[in-house]
């Protein structure tokens, strides 16, 4: 058994398993004759008990994962969000700092009291839940949640499966923060650790290098996309490069830490090329998701023509 089958058959599946395997089947068979692509988004959790009190977390808001889903649903695409649950999604992120009993008022009509958004909101929140109740009426976008590790990897392996029989059609953008360690389940207490016992001994084990099946024979025909993030720039496309050698996926989003909200190295199999913004487009509060999934898009329509 390898080592990647060996971590499914020794985690259990997450209890919403078959609802939403079942939710992304139906969803990949209404789309099959479009382009869908499956975004990954926000961390991953690594319970330390089986009965989970405390637990290690990958951080990530999931910020570029549910502005990018904006952009390819603008596209044309239909999407599969696999979000960490109560990170960022697509439409609501843009409220996500606001306090929205803020912007609620109270009509005290004499016959009967009604609810209103405060006139000083309507010109922000008119155009996004224009763009929200068309895609949602639409039917282009399925939100499928997970919090743990292992869930996250049952329900990737069930996306990449369902979107399987639409060959080409179907791009992965694997922009979620997956963690690294993991504690197999039969090294994991089964109640909470207890400080009275003193300092915990925790070994972590490596989490098997899923990409590897997922491009090679869960989904070999689809139209692939990983991240890569450094602290270091020197360290960035050589740690892209190299993955992209060792997986023989279709392209690798370089960006680091310090600067990823405004530059991405762009690696492929036969070059490399920066997404920067301008200063002007900080100013105008231009996303750079814009720009790589107008990239990407062209990329994929490139790939299917071929």
């Amino acid at each position: 058994m390898s080592v990647c089958e060996d971590f499914y058959s020794s985690n259990p599946r997450p209890a919403n398993y078959d609802i939403l395997s079942n939710k992304i089947e139906d969803f990949c068979q209404l789309h099959k004759d479009h382009k869908v692509v499956l975004i990954t988004s926000g961390g991953t959790s690594v319970p330390l008990e089986r009965h989970t009190v405390r637990s290690l977390e990958n951080f990530s808001n999931g910020t570029r994962g549910s502005s990018s889903a904006e952009y390819f649903l603008q596209s044309g695409y239909a999407v599969i969000f696999l979000y960490r649950l109560k990170s960022l999604e697509p439409f609501t992120r843009h409220f996500s700092d606001m306090n929205i009993l803020d912007w609620l008022v109270i009509d005290n009509d004499p016959e009967i009291s009604q609810i209103k958004v405060g006139s000083e909101y309507i010109s922000t929140l008119l155009p996004i839940l224009k763009k929200y109740k068309e895609v949602m009426s639409s039917g282009r976008l399925l939100s499928v949640p997970y919090i743990s590790l292992s869930d996250y990897l049952w329900l990737l392996r069930a996306a990449c499966k369902a979107l399987s029989p639409l060959n080409g059609k179907a791009l992965l953008y694997l922009a979620a923060a997956v963690s690294d360690f993991y504690i197999p389940l039969d090294k994991m207490p089964t109640h909470k650790i207890q400080s009275d016992d003193g300092v915990p001994n925790i070994s972590l084990h490596l989490v098997p290098k899923i990409l590897e099946p997922l491009v090679h024979s869960w989904i070999p025909k689809a139209f692939i996309v990983s991240f890569k993030l450094e602290t270091s720039s020197s360290l960035l496309s050589t740690k892209a490069r190299r993955a992209l050698e060792k997986y023989h996926h279709k392209m690798v989003i370089g960006n680091l830490l310090q600067t990823r909200k405004y530059h991405v190295l762009m690696v492929t199999e036969n070059e490399e090329y920066d997404i920067t913004l301008s200063e002007e487009e900080k100013f105008q509060n231009v996303e750079i998701e814009s720009k790589i999934i107008e990239d990407l898009c062209k990329k994929h329509d490139t790939f299917l023509s071929s």
